[in-house]
């Protein structure tokens, strides 16, 4: 069997024709927006033309996305609740949108008019508008949440791939050492980091690092245990290659497929555990908005059924974006048992 057959075995599910124009359009759109999120007024004047190039970037890879994965309507909508909210993300200033931090009318139902300001998801206990504060706050679910995921990928892709390729010690040590934080349970060992670090949006990097990235790496290292005997794998041992480059450019790219759907599902799961983290008070800081914070300031408030909308607006907004994650990973799953 020729290396060209062997890859086509493992070919992922993803579709996209053209890799490295969607690499730079990811980049177009994640690098502006963790800069927006991440350091936001010490950009200066610059920050209220950051996410501009961002826009059409989303447009663009959403495009891409419906004609890619067009034979599943399931993948459609995944990715399409997704990318409503990143659009949202990158939109957001430049929506016709009030203050998020700005107290206008405690308590105003909605559909509310007051001081010329419409209020069509009401206001919170503090007077600020819900839409607004959701809209804002899905920045850095996003970025918090896609970073640290990525964060994570990143770390448990290299020790699987060099777990499974070296094997003898190396697999030993690495096998160990995720067995010993695969021993914790996931939000105790997200609490343990953020008691020990402080509370940042860096350090939930290092959490969700910490518990995701030995579960990646026992799948990235049972999938490379499987592709390294394959016939592509010996030509380039056979013409000399290091072994960095064979795990990075040989072994990596083919085996992918699986890595993307189960990013997908981890995504929503990280998505999760920010958030409840937030409501316990150990994840994202006030004042600025987030989900998690959102349905922790409206838990009391929301008791009484006509302020429920405070609760039930951020509530269908987690739900909806890990809705998209799954039907994505679903549908990308389905799709790679076709071919």
């Amino acid at each position: 069997m020729t290396a060209s057959a062997e890859q086509s075995l493992v070919k992922p599910p993803l579709r996209l024709a053209t890799p490295r124009r969607v690499v730079a359009l990811l980049a177009l759109v994640w690098l502006p927006l963790m800069a927006h999120v991440m350091l936001g007024r010490s950009l200066g004047r610059l920050d209220d033309y950051v996410l501009l190039p961002a826009i059409p970037a989303v447009i663009a890879l959403y495009a891409m996305a419906l004609h890619a994965w067009r034979e599943s309507w399931v993948t459609i909508i995944g990715a399409t609740l997704v990318f409503f909210w990143l659009l949202m993300a990158v939109a957001a200033p430049y929506l016709p949108l009030p203050d998020p931090n700005k107290p206008l009318a405690p308590y105003a139902p909605p559909g509310t008019v007051r001081n010329g300001v419409t209020f069509l998801l009401g206001a919170d206990m503090r007077g600020r508008d819900v839409l607004s504060r959701t809209i804002w706050g899905c920045q850095r679910v996003l970025v918090w949440g896609i970073t640290a995921t990525t964060a994570a990928y990143v770390v448990g892709a290299a020790l699987g791939l060099v777990a499974g390729y070296l094997g003898g010690w190396w697999d030993e040590v690495v096998s160990f050492l995720g067995n010993v934080l695969l021993s914790f349970p996931v939000m105790v060992l997200f609490i343990l980091v953020l008691n020990t670090l402080g509370q940042s949006g860096f350090n939930i990097i290092i959490a969700v690092t910490c518990s995701s990235a030995p579960a990646v790496m026992r799948i990235v290292r049972g999938l490379t245990l499987d592709a390294r005997s394959r016939d592509y794998i010996h030509a380039a041992q056979t013409r000399g290659e290091h072994p960095v480059w064979i795990m990075v450019v040989e072994l990596l790219p083919n085996v992918r497929g699986p890595i993307i759907v189960d990013a997908c599902l981890r995504l929503g799961y990280t998505t999760v555990a920010i958030t409840t983290l937030t409501f316990l008070g150990l994840g994202l800081q006030p004042p600025d908005p987030d989900w998690g914070l959102m349905i922790k300031e409206a838990a009391t408030a929301a008791l009484l059924w006509k302020f429920a909308y405070m609760l039930i607006v951020p509530a269908l907004s987690v739900s909806s974006l890990i809705l998209g994650f799954n039907l994505m990973a679903d549908g990308l799953r389905e799709m790679s048992l076709r071919d």
